[in-house]
């Protein structure tokens, strides 16, 4: 014990003093003593602010190790694999945060049938053609979604009714039309529409990436379902192994009566060959493909039904405020220009083209091609300042309001005359040249771009929050007009009316349609009518598709072709020029 008052510093007898506190007897801040170990780490801070120099430091009451070392020599090499083990990765971005949603419970056994479906159907039916068995393999797709979707508690909403109604209204595209195109487009659009039903969004960020969020869930659904499969075979062999033996029993009775009543009865296997798909051993790399394929779409649906990204919740940040004269100038010269041109344009239609041809040079089909695809490239440059121009437009006040719904109204309205203006130049530009697949296909485009903006003007008036809905559910809608109308058979009935007015016919392209435009060429005269016939009859006569590889399209024109075939031996198709006209009459 020392004899030295209390609150003094001992002084050892190297006449250094200690202001280490005593080991035992180190008082907390509450007023109570707390043990405290009777060691001091290097790279310590001392009582005075002071860091110890790391050769003064001693701990009392610990004899130094036989070679030379302190017993807590050890800690610097436990300290890096300790550091290691305690590391924890960086928190995600807020954006991931906000959007990412809880991870879903196992998957249910009615959806999990109902994926399974999907691939067998997927691979039994889609490789013989498109046509009904699109929405017959898309239908367990569905269903899945719907299970996993109840079973995690989800609802349906009246939006989401709406997006699925469309997507199925997009797959009754490949039974209807022949035409690869508009199918194809069929096709992506009602993906995007069955994804979004599954998202359920409504701002601009959510619709746009709700499109194809369902794609990124294929990997996620995989995961989900080999998890869900493990704890389901954990101790539940008794549940599942009837269900696998008596399907297993049932398949077998199926093919051996099946196959012996087929060969009975020669009725009974033509009805048996219609209705179950014929499979072959060299067509099983495209098969399992296609089963692959079906799982894959089937997964995405369920796992983003189950629990889908929240990317309503990412917020997005909006451009600093303009002021008034600065955001509104740029914008009012541009519709001095906009108005100038219209001017210009109605002075042209009411004064005839005659004088603009003779002044410019140009001729009647020059003019026509000249002017379409400058007014579209036009109105998509002005869907994009719209864009912008909402981005920064100043919003501290009503006044600020106001103006912006004025000066943009006036943008959007002068927008739709020139979109008039560009379709009366692809009239014009059809009647000199005729009407194309490329043409349709622009033309259609710069109709529904004249109906966003029709769609901008009423958010204006009414508010915008229903406004990113609405413009892809006219995407989808356009689309799906787009295919029913049937292109080739337009582009086919155009043509023969160009013909029949003018005597001029590209049957060099007309071939090259598909059986959609059949009982449209079937109007024209021989031997005009073989020469664009011959080739779409081959494909079409050639194969035999099962029905539900044959859309509507394909079966009428095999009914026509076979009621009045093309003449392949007199037809003088050599003799004809690219126009149609007859060598010999010119």
């Amino acid at each position: 014990m020392s004899d030295q008052p209390s609150g003094v510093p001992a002084v050892n007898g190297a006449n250094e003093v200690d202001d280490t506190p005593p080991k035992d007897a180190v008082r907390g801040e509450d007023g109570h003593e707390e043990a405290r170990r009777g060691e001091v780490r290097r790279g310590e801070a001392a009582p005075g602010g002071a860091e110890q120099p790391e050769k003064s430091v001693r701990t009392t009451g610990e004899p130094a190790a036989p070679d030379g070392r302190r017993p807590g020599a050890t800690h610097g090499a436990t300290h890096g694999a300790s550091s290691w083990a305690a590391y924890e990765p960086p928190p995600p971005p807020a954006w991931v945060t906000a959007a990412r949603p809880e991870e879903p419970g196992p998957i249910g056994t009615a959806a999990l049938w109902a994926v399974l479906a999907t691939g067998v159907l997927a691979a039994l039916l889609l490789g013989d053609g498109l046509g009904l068995n699109v929405l017959l393999a898309a239908a367990p797709a569905a269903l899945a979604a719907y299970f996993a979707g109840r079973a995690a508690g989800r609802g349906v909403r009246p939006w989401s009714l709406v997006w699925a109604a469309g997507g199925a209204a997009l797959l009754l595209v490949p039974a209807l039309r022949d035409a690869g195109w508009p199918t194809f487009l069929a096709l992506a659009a009602a993906l995007a529409s069955g994804s979004l039903a599954l998202h359920g969004t409504r701002t601009w960020r959510g619709t746009l990436i709700g499109c194809v969020g369902a794609v990124g869930e294929v990997l996620p659904g995989a995961l989900w379902v080999w998890r869900g499969l493990r704890e389901r075979a954990d101790g539940s062999r008794d549940r599942w192994w009837p269900a696998v033996r008596t399907a297993g029993v049932a398949a077998v009775l199926l093919a051996v009566f099946g196959a012996l009543f087929a060969g009975a009865d020669a009725a009974f296997a033509d009805l048996l060959a219609g209705l179950v798909p014929e499979v072959s051993v060299s067509d099983g790399p495209a098969h399992t493909l296609l089963f692959v394929l079906g799982l894959a779409t089937a997964l995405g649906a369920a796992r983003t039904a189950a629990a889908p990204w929240r990317w309503d919740r990412v917020e997005g940040g909006r451009g600093r405020p303009r002021g008034r004269v600065e955001w509104a100038l740029p914008l009012i010269v541009l519709n001095a220009l906009f108005a100038v041109f219209i001017a210009i344009q109605l002075a042209v239609l009411f004064g005839g083209y005659d004088k603009v041809l003779e002044e410019t040079g140009l001729t009647y089909s020059e003019y026509a091609r000249q002017g379409f695809w400058q007014l579209l490239t036009v109105t998509l440059l002005t869907l994009v300042v719209i864009a912008l121009a909402l981005r920064w437009a100043p919003r501290g006040a009503a006044r600020d309001r106001t103006l912006v719904r004025a000066v943009l109204g006036v943008l959007c309205a002068l927008t739709l005359v020139v979109v008039l203006s560009a379709l009366r130049r692809m009239e014009l530009y059809v009647d000199a040249y005729g009407l194309t697949r490329l043409r349709v296909s622009v033309a259609g485009a710069e109709l529904w771009l004249g109906v966003v903006i029709a769609l901008i003007m009423a958010a204006g008036v009414f508010g915008a929050r229903w406004l990113p809905r609405a413009v892809a559910a006219s995407a989808a809608g356009a689309v799906l007009c787009f295919g029913l109308v049937s292109p080739d058979a337009l582009v086919a009935e155009q043509n023969v009316r160009r013909f029949e007015r003018t005597g001029q016919i590209d049957l060099a392209y007309l071939k090259g349609l598909s059986a959609d435009a059949v009982p449209a060429l079937d109007a024209l005269p021989e031997p005009q009518r073989s020469c664009a016939l011959r080739d779409i009859a081959d494909d079409v006569l050639g194969g035999d598709k099962p029905w539900y590889a044959t859309s509507y399209g394909e079966a009428r024109a095999r009914a026509v072709l076979t009621e009045r075939p093309a003449d392949r031996i007199t037809s003088p198709c050599g003799r004809l020029d690219r126009e149609g006209r007859s060598l010999e009459s010119r």
